[in-house]
């Protein structure tokens, strides 16, 4: 079920092209993921919501999940690891 694959770079897996291709998917600094733990809100209908940093604060995350639990029994937060 888990895999290392890379997320930047032409050999990034096709989700995490995707997924930073989206209006609401690009970085702030840039469209690479920058470190650990960078997660992307999709919504039911498969559409990018936001993406947090792994130094965003936890409850700003949860406060934007708050709309999307009465659309989703659960959102759905990809969130990657990246291993030197």
């Amino acid at each position: 079920m888990f895999s290392k694959i890379e997320v930047n770079g032409q050999n990034a897996h096709p989700l995490w092209k995707w997924l930073k291709e989206q209006p609401n998917g690009k970085g702030l600094f840039g469209n690479s993921i920058k470190w650990n733990f960078t997660k992307f809100l999709i919504n039911r209908e498969g559409q990018v919501v936001k993406r947090y940093g792994p130094l965003d604060d936890p409850s700003v995350r949860t406060k934007s999940l708050s709309p999307h639990y009465s659309q989703v029994s659960q959102p759905q937060l990809y969130c990657c690891t990246l291993v030197p």
